[in-house]
């Protein structure tokens, strides 16, 4: 499956980011000039790895029989301090007390699995280019 998104500026740093029929504002907090309309673009990032990890673990729940309840995913990070510095991500998966061990630890090795993990751990390659054209959309 191929992905897109497309960010256009609305206002200073806000910006509307399109994905398929989906609109997403993003913008930075007032104190670094934006008006705090949306996530950052690095929260962003981070609640799609949460959302991702949850929506993967109740796939995975569904396909095998069990009731997960009301598991949540919290996850946070450090951006690197600079540049070569790893970054490191803390993913926390809350459980409730309907679950047991070998579940958990099952739900732990899967939560690995989702796609977003698998791009943030494996090795990212940029195609980059500037294209000039006669009038931005």
């Amino acid at each position: 499956m191929k992905v897109a998104a497309r960010a256009v500026r609305e206002d200073q740093f806000r910006h509307a980011v399109r994905m398929r029929t989906h609109t997403v504002v993003v913008d930075e907090p007032s104190e670094l000039g934006g008006h705090d309309d949306g996530p950052t673009p690095q929260e962003l990032l981070i609640g799609s790895l949460a959302s991702c990890t949850a929506i993967t673990l109740q796939m995975y729940a569904e396909r095998k029989g069990w009731d997960i309840g009301d598991l949540e995913v919290e996850c946070r990070y450090q951006p690197a301090p600079e540049r070569g510095c790893p970054t490191r991500i803390e993913l926390v998966l809350h459980a409730g007390e309907g679950i047991d061990d070998e579940q958990l630890e099952k739900l732990r090795v899967i939560a690995t699995k989702c796609p977003v993990h698998r791009i943030l751990d494996g090795e990212v390659m940029f195609d980059e280019r500037v294209e000039r054209v006669a009038r931005v959309a």
